[in-house]
């Protein structure tokens, strides 16, 4: 992890920052992350300090808007945002609870983001964190209209309309750094057995999010995939399976996603997987 954590010493720039699937697990990490609350990272605390101390990943005047179903999380985590920096003046940070799988949740949460963006802002930065794991059955379980088209609801079709009101609320201009992220998974690219949903999910947002990146070159995409971790998701499927993985800290691949992001050498619309950085 330190060693990811050495690569970059830039930063996000004013940015508005929005992260989805906020309130717990991966978001939850990066979000503690960028703001550098590293108060906040438990255990690794003293290794994280040595290279975080005096960073600020986000410059003042940035806002971080957490999008998540629960606003009591969103809360907890505001208040221990605010608690890890030195001035609380430097990041407004905008809860925004919403379920994206409905047409309401994502226009909310397009509406607060344009509400919160400034004149200044040098870097918008989207994170589509939020999915579901859906039901872990055979192919041929799977004969409910309405319960597929609505996992696909919030597994695809929000992060495209959320993506897109995002990109019309903040124009492409002149000195304006756009970067938005797909927390994909090695799962997009390779079959897996009784994970239908899942698996078509993540492969129709790789394939987007390609599209997005081949159509505007103003925006820089990345695919990446974290990896296995220490999620509710994982212990669903172990729950479900009996399989056990071994399972890697979400402040870890939080922190290798936040060094690709500070380098910004990928090329836009590839796909990173955290066992290769």
């Amino acid at each position: 992890m330190s060693e990811v954590l050495q690569a970059s010493g830039s930063t996000l720039g004013r940015c508005m920052c929005i992260i989805t699937g906020a309130s717990k697990g991966f978001g939850r990490a990066l979000a503690l992350l960028v703001s550098t609350a590293v108060r906040s990272l438990g255990r690794r605390r003293d290794e994280v300090v040595r290279f975080l101390q005096a960073s600020r990943r986000l410059k003042p005047g940035s806002v971080l808007v957490l999008v998540a179903r629960s606003g009591l999380l969103l809360q907890e985590l505001k208040e221990e945002l605010l608690q890890g920096l030195q001035d609380v003046q430097d990041l407004s940070v905008c809860c925004t609870p919403a379920d994206l799988s409905t047409k309401g949740g994502v226009e909310d949460a397009v509406e607060v983001a344009r509400q919160q963006g400034l004149e200044g802002i040098e870097h918008v930065l989207l994170v589509n964190n939020a999915a579901s794991l859906g039901d872990i059955s055979p192919f041929e379980s799977f004969t409910e209209l309405d319960e597929v088209n609505s996992y696909l609801a919030l597994n695809v079709s929000s992060a495209l309309a959320l993506t897109a009101g995002v990109l019309r609320a903040f124009r492409p201009r002149a000195g304006l750094r756009w970067s938005v992220v797909n927390c994909s998974s090695a799962l997009a690219l390779r079959p897996l057995p009784s994970r239908v949903p899942y698996c078509t999910a993540k492969a129709a947002r790789e394939m987007m999010f390609r599209v997005l990146a081949a159509e505007n070159p103003n925006v820089k995409v990345l695919n990446y995939s974290p990896g296995p971790m220490d999620t509710e998701m994982q212990e669903q499927i172990q729950k479900l399976t009996g399989i056990q993985n071994h399972l890697y800290p979400c402040q870890e691949s939080a922190s290798k996603l936040l060094s690709v992001l500070l380098k910004d050498d990928f090329a836009t619309g590839s796909h990173l997987d955290f066992f290769d950085l």
